[in-house]
């Protein structure tokens, strides 16, 4: 088992180099210079749409403008953005959020291009019930040019990967997140969590696409809402740093950050990584799996569901991922002191495998066995930071008597005679990805992190179980039809309760099934875009010519609000 472990984190970083972040951000250089900037468009044209101006229950599709966009979004919108924002920033500074709103902004062109060839080639053989994704676009688009059979591989293969992404990030990892998030701070057991949860995500996915939009077009303004005030609170008590933050991040971007406290410093080579990284993940940028929610729109306009999708890069980057930082940095837990100071200091011992700090005694008994702590030292070279910075994790254990930190090895080159010397006057709680937004929220008021990320956690992770059923739904169909999916709605719930029952038991090789899942179809994806790209980009300049002219018709006064949430506004009319 451990060597198969090896293999998908081989397979995973080979995927995921750094080389194939950079294609990803060319991609959406090139698409955004090639259509003259088609972010003026989402921005300001694509409102309009989801207003439903443009809504006609005669075109072909299952679900309105905005439904398609919260159904697309609700995948997206999660726990990388409480999380993955918190990473980046502890991993690579505060220049690493300037690094995702260049990703954010230009993935907004990639995100138009991938949807706008789904729409192009979406299979309409049932106008209510469409299809979808870049297994289309292959099948459709090589068959058209004599490559059927290439076609139908590419799809087949894109669609087994969709799978397992679908089983694994869209799902379990989910479940297995809030299950151990509510045991954590509540003591509900995490089969418990996992039959609400099946429960919850069964009752909305039994009814297809169209009930999946309904709930969706409601819960995604709801949590983003919730989440923002909940951020505006945080950020009004400490306003007035909020303009030198932004200084500070554009600053970090393009100059090393120095270390302080629990921060132990950053290149800007770092910063850029690890902002790429977090921006990608976060909003799915090339991975092809959003395109799939917007296929099913009710519309006969392609690119104008291209001109909605650049949205999402926009709300989920730019937007929430944007607060979450500026949370962290406004409260100072980033860069905080020990929370934890020590009366004697651990001496680090050299050994075959590096530098090892002596077990060390904690005091006060506000601890739990398996608790992680973290050491800041001084040592060799970080290559990582080009500091002499390091972080050494331990674990808490009971030893009857007391509590106390088991530290990891301290790797050192064979060359470095340094002896590793503590920065500070004790350790850190070990605060990382959503614990420590959860923390910067608790600096402020007591409990209020606890919550905010408990009460996000279900929200985000219900979201994002729904929508991922139907893009593994969509999948599945392509591979065999119509015919499995009630089989496939019913072994998805049960994945939600397995996935809490204790089987799984630690996320890293459930994180290196995900990334191996998510790289194929990125791989898969990223070509389909180049090879077809050009007829997206010439659809959008004819579309915008029209819009130019007047000549788009269509418009008429915006439905009510209930209307256009529920979806009433593209029900066709009887009699």
């Amino acid at each position: 088992m451990d060597d198969f472990g090896a293999l998908l984190g081989t397979i995973n970083a080979f995927l995921w180099h750094d080389y194939v972040l950079y294609a990803i951000v060319g991609t959406g250089v090139l698409f955004t210079v090639w259509s003259g900037f088609c972010q003026y468009r989402a921005l300001t044209h694509a409102p309009r749409v989801l207003r439903g101006v443009y809504d006609d229950p005669d075109d072909p599709g299952a679900i309105n403008h905005f439904q398609a966009l919260s159904a697309a979004l609700s995948a997206t919108v999660g726990l990388g953005n409480i999380g993955g924002v918190a990473l980046a920033i502890a991993l690579g500074g505060p220049g690493a959020v300037f690094w995702m709103w260049v990703v954010g902004f230009f993935g907004m062109a990639t995100k138009f291009t991938e949807v706008t060839l789904s729409m192009l080639y979406r299979n309409t053989d049932d106008p209510d019930n469409p299809h979808g994704g870049p297994m289309w676009v292959a099948f459709k688009g090589l068959e058209r040019r004599g490559f059927p059979r290439i076609g139908k591989a590419i799809g087949a293969f894109f669609c087994a990967m969709l799978l397992i992404s679908t089983a694994t990030g869209g799902n379990m990892f989910q479940a297995w997140n809030v299950g151990e998030l509510t045991e954590e701070y509540f003591s509900v057991p995490s089969w418990i969590t996992g039959i609400v949860l099946a429960i919850l995500v069964g009752g909305v996915i039994i009814g297809g696409i169209k009930r999946i939009g309904k709930v969706t077009a409601t819960l995604v303004p709801l949590m983003v809402f919730l989440y923002l005030a909940a951020g505006s609170y945080v950020l009004a008590d400490n306003f007035g740093a909020i303009p030198g933050i932004f200084a500070l991040i554009v600053k970090s971007a393009f100059q090393p950050t120095e270390a302080a406290g629990a921060f132990i410093g950053g290149t800007a080579a770092a910063a850029f990584l690890f902002g790429l990284k977090r921006a990608i993940f976060s909003n799915e940028v090339g991975q092809g799996s959003s395109p799939i929610a917007h296929s099913a729109v009710k519309t006969d306009e392609p690119v104008r569901e291209g001109i909605v999708a650049g949205l999402e890069p926009f709300i989920d980057t730019l937007v929430v991922c944007t607060f979450t930082a500026l949370i962290i940095l406004s409260t100072g837990i980033w860069t905080r002191a020990p929370d934890v100071p020590l009366q004697q200091l651990p001496v680090a011992t050299e050994t075959a495998d590096g530098w090892q700090f002596a077990e060390t005694p904690l005091p006060g008994d506000n601890w739990v066995s398996g608790d992680k702590t973290t050491l800041v030292v001084a040592a060799h070279l970080n290559e990582t930071t080009g500091l002499n910075l390091h972080r050494v994790d331990g674990v808490v254990q009971n030893r009857g008597a007391g509590f106390s930190t088991i530290w990891d090895v301290l790797p050192a080159p064979a060359s470095s005679r340094i002896v590793p010397e503590i920065v500070g006057d004790g350790l850190y709680r070990s605060y990382v990805g959503a614990t420590l937004t959860a923390k910067a929220f608790d600096s402020v008021t007591p409990g209020l992190g606890k919550w905010l990320v408990t009460i996000a956690a279900w929200m985000f992770a219900i979201s994002t179980m729904i929508s991922w059923s139907y893009y593994g739904e969509q999948a599945l169909v392509f591979l065999v039809g119509e015919k499995a999916i009630l089989s496939y709605r019913i072994v998805y719930c049960c994945l939600i309760f397995i996935a809490t029952l204790g089987l799984v038991r630690t996320a890293s090789d459930l994180d290196n099934v995900i990334g191996v899942g998510t790289g194929v179809m990125m791989f898969a994806n990223l070509p389909i875009c180049w090879l077809f790209g050009y007829q997206a980009m010439r659809a959008y300049k004819e579309y915008v010519g029209r819009l130019k002219s007047g000549r788009m018709g269509g418009d008429h006064p915006p439905p009510s609000l209930d209307d256009l949430l529920s979806g009433r506004d593209v029900e066709k009319r009887q009699g």
